[in-house]
């Protein structure tokens, strides 16, 4: 006797949930940057992690850590991968010798403008289509939602 057939449930699609558009779009924007950044041989998360020091004098990893959303060791990787790039350097804490601290090179300060243009660019392409006004309701959309769930900082991969 071969299995009993069940009921068919009517459960809705992939396409019918808002999260699903919103993560293709994400994720098209994203790759689309990451391309041009590969460019000039940076990550998103390493450009993150500049742009997160551009303005500041010196920062500790664990600041750093909390505004971007990453751990402690992941910071120190990526604080590695931009020391070997001369983009930052690390240097122990005046007050206490034992902690560290982290900030751009000059050649790091410099690249930061080139790298925000990138960024600029990146967005005018993925989202010419939209009127400014579109632009303005989309990211006031996306705003409320982060500031309602408590986002205050994204995990850059």
């Amino acid at each position: 006797m071969g299995c009993a057939m069940q009921d068919k449930i009517n459960i809705s699609s992939l396409e019918d949930h808002t999260g699903y558009w919103l993560r293709c779009v994400s994720n098209y924007v994203s790759h689309a940057f990451a391309r041009k950044l590969a460019e000039k041989d940076v990550t998103v998360a390493e450009w993150a992690l500049m742009r997160v020091l551009y303005g500041q004098e010196l920062l500790a990893p664990s600041r750093i850590a909390e505004q971007m959303g990453m751990t402690k060791g992941a910071i120190t990787k990526l604080v590695d991968r931009l020391i070997a790039k001369s983009l930052v350097v690390r240097e122990a804490c005046a007050e206490d010798g034992r902690a560290q601290t982290i900030r751009l090179t000059k050649k790091g300060a410099q690249f930061i403008p080139k790298l925000a243009a990138l960024a600029d660019q990146n967005d005018k392409e993925c989202f010419l289509h939209l009127s400014h006004d579109d632009q303005q309701t989309l990211q006031r959309i996306l705003r409320g939602l982060a500031s309602k769930f408590g986002i205050t900082s994204v995990a850059i991969d």
